[in-house]
């Protein structure tokens, strides 16, 4: 794993630690989940291989504030406008 594909991929495992901290199930089995994927692909040295877990990785970060946005759009959405 060349220097720069570490550094990337610490920087979304950073990422997705700071994010699960709101996660609907629980921070903590959130940071579980996030940790045993991570160790699951530790000893992986193809670089092909560990472009398409960083690719992974970034997909999960924006599906994340995808589903954080939806959130918080449905609960304004709650206060402002009367249930049909």
């Amino acid at each position: 794993m060349s220097q720069s594909q570490r550094s990337r991929v610490i920087e979304i495992y950073k990422k997705l630690q700071y994010m699960g901290r709101e996660y609907p199930g629980g921070p903590e089995k959130f940071r579980t989940r996030c940790h045993a994927a991570f160790a699951r692909n530790a000893g992986e040295t193809d670089p092909q291989k560990i472009e398409e877990l960083i690719k992974r990785g970034e997909f999960v970060i924006e599906e994340l504030k995808a589903l954080y946005s939806l959130r918080k759009y449905r609960a304004m959405k709650r206060r402002y406008y009367e249930e049909e």
